[in-house]
């Protein structure tokens, strides 16, 4: 049965990876997602291809084959980690999207915590406890998040961590510049709406490396920040609005 047929189950959650020549991983996060989520909740598994050079998108596709609940898309080159997971959010399904990277890092099982803690709010980010990264990632991390705040006005214990959950509509709402996968927290406050933070397992990485360097995303990562900052000075201030009408009209007219 397709995904978009009109009789198939839509799911409740979409999961969003990001995935760059993450091919020696994407089978083993499909039994994790499987093992954490199935009989909970229904779910489907959106896996984009951030112009991989290996066998990520075949990958994928043998997936999608065996297991209807993963489909998948491929970027012509590499986008970066926000179009990834805008362009795995413009396909979702769910009501609930799940962002969750392809290196294992994150655990799926948390996935289940972060839901049933979401509430009436728009979104619940995971911060990681017990780091399993090196001290220099760790501490380039733990700098930048400092300067983060400092520059933002805005307090994300974890920025990092890829492990969120939105509500879709708030998720589709925000401004789509690159690299603002790292803001989105900051973004949907910045719009009024509430997000709440949890601790999450880390693990180490188990295949390759990260293809995205740390001094990549610290130059890259200042750059988006001003761009934030600025953001948020021209943010809409507006007083409270009084209406105006006819004095012998009880109503506002529709």
């Amino acid at each position: 049965m397709r995904p978009d047929s009109p009789t198939a189950a839509r799911p409740e959650l979409s999961i969003v990876v990001p995935a760059r020549d993450e091919e020696e991983s994407l089978d083993l996060l499909h039994r994790r997602v499987c093992a954490a989520l199935d009989g909970r909740i229904r779910w489907e598994l959106v896996i984009v291809d951030d112009g991989s050079r290996d066998a990520t998108a075949e990958g994928i596709a043998k997936l999608a084959g065996r297991d209807p609940r993963v489909h998948g898309a491929r970027l012509a080159r590499p986008c970066g980690q926000t179009s990834a997971i805008f362009a795995g959010a413009d396909l979702a399904r769910g009501a609930l999207i799940a962002t969750l990277d392809a290196d294992l890092q994150n655990d799926p099982a948390d996935l289940v915590r972060l839901i049933d803690a979401l509430g009436d709010d728009a979104a619940i980010v995971g911060y990681r406890i017990s780091r399993r990264d090196g001290f220099v990632r760790s501490a380039a991390s733990w700098i930048a998040n400092r300067i983060r705040d400092l520059v933002s006005g805005d307090r994300v214990r974890d920025t990092g961590c890829s492990l969120k959950v939105f509500r879709a509509e708030a998720l589709r709402g925000l401004p789509r510049f690159e690299g603002m996968h790292r803001f989105l927290p900051t973004l949907l406050r910045y719009q009024g709406l509430r997000v709440r933070e949890l601790p999450v397992a880390h693990h180490p990485r188990l295949f390759g490396r990260s293809k995205y360097g740390i001094w990549d995303r610290a130059f890259r990562g200042l750059a988006d920040l001003l761009a934030v900052r600025w953001m948020r000075s021209r943010l809409l201030r507006t007083a409270d609005l009084e209406r105006i009408g006819c004095p012998e009209c009880e109503t506002w007219p529709d």
